[in-house]
């Protein structure tokens, strides 16, 4: 099974990336324990893309493909943005980073997902969620 979606750069979009997912999760039986961190993971990554990627230009989309195969769930979500580069994203769990109000979502992502990778140019990433019905 395979959903493509092209949202616009607006939070309000993230609604229809989170009905996707629980469409998809309850048509498939995906586990309450992995429906939770695929749920958190996609939100989080879309969610920075329309933040961070493409900074809310009404102009830009957020490209997103939930892919369910075998016992793996894939999100793949791209932005029209310039890219980053995920290792000079300073860790939230450091004390000096402790009180600021951004920077947990790709440590979430990361923490949720069994595999994340980006792109070279920083503006893809693909989350990868095994074993998703046990």
């Amino acid at each position: 099974m395979v959903k493509e979606l092209k949202i616009t750069s607006d939070i309000e979009s993230l609604k229809i990336v989170e009905k996707a997912i629980d469409e998809i999760t309850a048509e498939l039986g995906i586990s309450q324990a992995c429906y939770g961190n695929i749920w958190v993971g996609s939100i989080e990554s879309v969610n920075n893309a329309i933040t961070h990627g493409n900074k809310f230009a009404p102009d830009k989309f957020v490209n997103v493909s939930l892919k369910c195969e075998d016992d793996k769930f894939t999100i793949i979500v791209e932005d029209e943005g310039c890219g980053f580069s995920p290792e000079n994203v300073p860790d939230p769990t450091l004390p000096e980073n402790i009180e600021k109000l951004t920077g947990r979502g790709l440590f979430l992502m990361t923490k949720l997902a069994d595999e994340i990778e980006f792109n070279e140019k920083g503006n893809l990433v693909t989350l990868v969620f095994n074993n998703i019905f046990s």
